[in-house]
């Protein structure tokens, strides 16, 4: 991207992003710092959604011109890593694995869901993140500890970490869909409606058939927990 949002060419090298953070400066301590920066973009992500967060927002919230942001997130790319880690420092991994890693990954993949309800633009900015910070590899750690007693290759732990996190992403972005639309009941309602006469039509018997059946528990928490037991009771050690 370019710095307040287009497309760039040239990426982020991770190795200079986070291996080498920023040269020392002489003379007079600045008035802000990274961490500063990072944190008043997911403040302003929290608050207004990823779409508001501008390098120029950014710097006005800091107190800051907009140029001096550039020698420490030289463009929204840079700061989208940035911000994508410092959330993920709300990880915790230093709690005791089980030996269990089903209920291991059950508990990581809960933790995960916690916190991208906490910041709901993480799932779209986990869609095009390229690299992993300090905090990352961190929660990576803790959950590769958690796959060892499977015995799978290092290949298959990263595959398992990889879908369990684009699952949990997955379904809350979704969760934060259906939110917005249950605040409008008139088209919750149009959509029953519609799918009452599909069913009727005779022409989609398994759906009406589905749609007789009693339903299960709606409540956000009890849907996540299902699924997710589908998912990783399903894993195979293989």
């Amino acid at each position: 991207m370019t710095r307040d949002g287009g497309s760039g060419a040239t990426g982020v090298d991770p190795q200079q992003l986070w291996l080498s953070p920023g040269q020392s400066r002489r003379g007079r301590k600045p008035a802000f710092s990274r961490e500063a920066i990072t944190a008043a973009a997911v403040a302003l992500a929290d608050a207004e959604g990823l779409e508001a967060v501008t390098m120029r927002r950014v710097a006005a919230r800091v107190g800051a011109g907009v140029m001096s942001l550039y020698s420490y997130a030289p463009d929204k790319e840079t700061l989208l890593e940035l911000m994508v880690d410092h959330v993920s420092g709300e990880l915790p991994t230093a709690g005791t694995l089980t030996g269990d890693w089903r209920g291991d990954l059950k508990t990581i993949a809960h933790l995960q869901r916690a916190l991208m309800l906490r910041h709901r633009w993480l799932p779209a900015a986990l869609s095009t993140r390229r690299s992993l910070g300090p905090n990352s590899l961190a929660f990576l750690e803790h959950a590769l500890a958690a796959l060892r007693p499977t015995g799978l290759d290092g290949a298959a732990k990263l595959e398992v970490f990889a879908q369990l996190t684009a699952f949990v992403a997955g379904h809350v972005a979704h969760e934060i869909t259906q939110a917005a639309a249950a605040q409008s009941p008139d088209r919750a309602a149009a959509e029953a409606r519609y799918l009452a006469a599909v069913a009727a039509d005779g022409h989609h018997p398994e759906l009406a058939e589905v749609l007789s059946a009693p339903g299960r528990p709606l409540a956000p928490e009890a849907t996540f927990a299902r699924f997710l037991n589908r998912l990783i009771d399903g894993l195979g050690t293989d």
